[in-house]
């Protein structure tokens, strides 16, 4: 299952690469998917296709620039033509979890400023109802342990991130706690009441802002279009 992945998802990630268009600004996302898409996208820059790029991590900024890729300060565009990325889930209703990766923060600025914004994924990450992977949530490391408390209280089941036996530490120097939902009933519902505690930066369920889902099973790619 692992190789068919990895299969599905360079071949999702060079597939998006032929969207991009000469002279666009394009959002490069972050993670194993959006990972394809940069490699492919280098190719296309190499072979004379002028583009800009802005990336939605450190990690994505250093390695499109170490591909050739030109990569600016989100703060340096009006709008950005193009953004591929991709997600942890997806509904048919376009809604996703993204966050995974710990860059869900400037993956949501880069997508709300985006003309078009295409989640590539491979067929694992197509479900009926959000919410088997664990929610993202931003949070500012003052009064987290505060924080963390009312989302227990809401019975949200968090889980502050770690990494090498420290909470893991975003691009923003926020910190991250996943929640253990199991299933999302209502994602506008919990996007509001997520947003609105003290603390909370930023929550990884992106509604009302993929326009296009480009996925790969049984061994094709297919486009979805938000109606």
């Amino acid at each position: 299952m692992h190789e068919q992945q990895t299969a599905e998802k360079r071949r999702v990630g060079e597939k998006a690469a032929e969207l991009v268009e000469d002279g666009m600004i394009v959002g490069l996302g972050t993670g194993s998917t959006a990972y394809w898409f940069i490699k492919k996208l280098a190719e296309r820059v190499a072979g004379g296709l002028r583009i800009t790029g802005v990336a939605t991590s450190v990690r994505t900024a250093e390695l499109a620039e170490s591909l050739g890729i030109r990569v600016v300060d989100v703060n340096e565009v009006g709008e950005v033509d193009l953004t591929v990325d991709g997600a942890d889930e997806i509904d048919d209703h376009f809604n996703a979890i993204k966050g995974g990766g710990g860059a869900l923060l400037r993956e949501k600025i880069v997508a709300s400023i985006s003309r078009r914004m295409v989640v590539i994924v491979d067929s694992t990450k197509r479900v009926e109802r959000l919410g088997r992977f664990p929610l993202p949530v931003e949070m500012v490391p003052f009064g987290y342990k505060h924080t963390l408390r009312k989302l227990e209280q809401a019975g949200c089941a968090p889980r502050l991130r770690e990494k090498d036996g420290a909470p893991f530490v975003t691009d923003g120097g926020h910190y991250i706690v996943d929640l253990h939902l199991g299933r999302i009933d209502d994602p506008e519902r919990l996007a509001g009441s997520i947003g609105n505690m003290p603390g909370v930066v930023e929550h990884g369920l992106f509604i009302g802002l993929v326009t296009d889902v480009l996925i790969a099973e049984d061994g094709e790619v297919r486009m979805m279009k938000r109606a």
